[in-house]
């Protein structure tokens, strides 16, 4: 039987063993999931809302146990960790919220002698894929708005977090969810192709890189079937002349820091109105020295370890690369002793004398590294913003919520932000375009994905 271990990045050190499921239970799991699901889909919506709540409740009664495994998992600093929790508990309620009416028939005009309707039936076993970097709420994101909608759950979660999902099913259990409407399953990546292509799956959802992301297209390409998929980022912002500098430079560090910059929508490129340039790099550089790069651990800890050496030497390199060809650091590394060659901790860089030829600007970093590069117009950071592979979010700096809507308008990503960052607000659509990924979660659209339309045409006057 094959296994993997979760190492922690915090010392490198194995935290727990854990076995693969084998073929013949994935069937058997998609089998029970799919029997499940001809049952739950008939469950009154309020009830499978009293049960999701009723599940949350169960889940977040271990709130700080569950930040401190996240912390051991995947390193992010403790004092954060539990913050996660609440912001899942938030999402979660808002998806409740807006279930009953998203999820309602569509009722037609009148015509005399016809009742006409549009229900949203829901699809089937739909297949979770979660990542590690925000293990609770980028799974309730799936998770909460497919078994409101009457679909059945499998979730893989990533093997650096996979107790995220054991704890679902635990509190799913105790809240009174049917047996195997939620269930969880531990697969490698071949098996993973496998689950996709299982002829009873109906749906997946998938937030990953874009080169996983592409086996989980190329495999769900084997029947008709849509897929979700939340892929990679290379996020930009464009601080304006009219901007509060001192504003924009503190959240800005918060969205290209924060997590060690492990997050999808973080921001990893900057783009600053000439005039006021220097005085933006130089408030960011001074906020950006005063984190506390250190074991995640401890509570006064804001930057913590990569998830991986590999992570780490991968930024590391990147950094170096732009150095070579002429970029500028402004944050010297031994103001972090903790950062070191051969070790997950990455000290916070920030680079100037930056260009699009640079790996720096144009490829996701996922780490705590930022290039700002300086605009003369409006219209020339459109188009650096839109010099990218990726379009997840994008945020504008600047007094005018006029400027920032016209701006909006030209940019091509899924999210823009006008003033803030790196958040993800439940009553709105969480979408990628270009390599960042297709298809919603959040928002009421969310449900769309997660049903299908089925008419009603009825004659009953002949």
């Amino acid at each position: 039987m094959k296994s993997f271990t979760t190492i922690s990045p915090i010392k490198n050190a194995p935290l727990f063993t854990k076995n693969f499921a084998g073929p013949g239970e994935i069937d058997l799991a998609v089998k029970k999931s799919h029997e499940a699901f001809l049952e739950w889909r008939k469950v009154p919506i309020k009830k499978r809302i009293a049960i999701v709540q009723r599940f949350l409740e169960e889940l977040l009664k271990d709130k700080k146990e569950l930040a401190k495994e996240i912390t051991l998992m995947m390193g992010r600093p403790i004092r954060y960790t539990e913050g996660e929790l609440s912001t899942l508990k938030d999402r979660a309620d808002y998806m409740i919220s807006v279930a009953e009416n998203s999820l309602s028939p569509i009722q037609t005009e009148d015509k005399p002698g016809f009742k006409r309707y549009i229900e949203r039936v829901p699809l089937g076993v739909i297949l979770l894929i979660a990542p590690w970097n925000y293990p609770y709420i980028t799974s309730i994101n799936g998770v909460v708005p497919s078994l409101l909608a009457g679909n059945t759950v499998i979730l893989k979660h990533s093997p650096q977090t996979p107790t995220v999902a054991e704890h679902y099913e635990k509190a799913f259990k105790k809240a009174g969810l049917p047996n195997n409407v939620f269930q969880f399953l531990h697969i490698d990546n071949d098996d993973v192709v496998r689950a996709v292509r299982h002829p009873l799956v109906k749906f997946v959802n998938f937030t990953g890189s874009v080169q996983n992301g592409l086996k989980v297209q190329e495999a769900a390409s084997s029947k008709f079937m849509a897929t979700g998929l939340e892929l990679g980022g290379k996020d930009p912002a464009y601080v304006r002349k009219d901007a509060d500098v001192n504003y924009a430079a503190e959240q800005l560090v918060d969205g290209v820091m924060f997590n060690s910059g492990q997050s999808c929508c973080s921001v990893e490129r900057i783009y600053v109105d000439e005039a006021i340039f220097d005085q933006f790099v130089a408030k960011f550089v001074e906020v950006t020295k005063d984190y506390k790069l250190g074991d995640p651990l401890d509570p006064e800890t804001t930057l913590g370890p990569m998830v991986s050496l590999s992570s780490a030497e991968f930024v590391r390199k990147q950094v170096n690369e732009a150095i070579a060809q002429g970029a500028k650091p402004l944050i010297d590394a031994s103001l972090f002793p903790r950062a070191k060659e051969g070790s997950n901790y990455v000290a916070p860089q920030v680079l100037i004398n930056v260009n699009h030829s640079m790996s720096i600007m144009k490829d996701e970093s996922f780490g705590p590294v930022v290039g700002i590069m300086k605009v003369k117009s409006d219209q020339e950071a459109i188009e650096l913003m839109n010099d990218s592979e990726f379009g997840l979010t994008a945020s504008i700096w600047t007094s005018e919520l006029d400027a920032a809507s016209s701006i909006g308008d030209y940019v091509e990503t899924g999210t823009i932000f006008m003033n803030r960052c790196d958040f993800p607000d439940p009553a709105l659509a969480w979408v990628g375009v270009k390599n960042s990924g297709r298809g919603c979660t959040l928002s009421t659209v969310a449900f769309e994905s997660l049903t299908r339309p089925k008419s009603y045409h009825l004659k009953y006057q002949l």
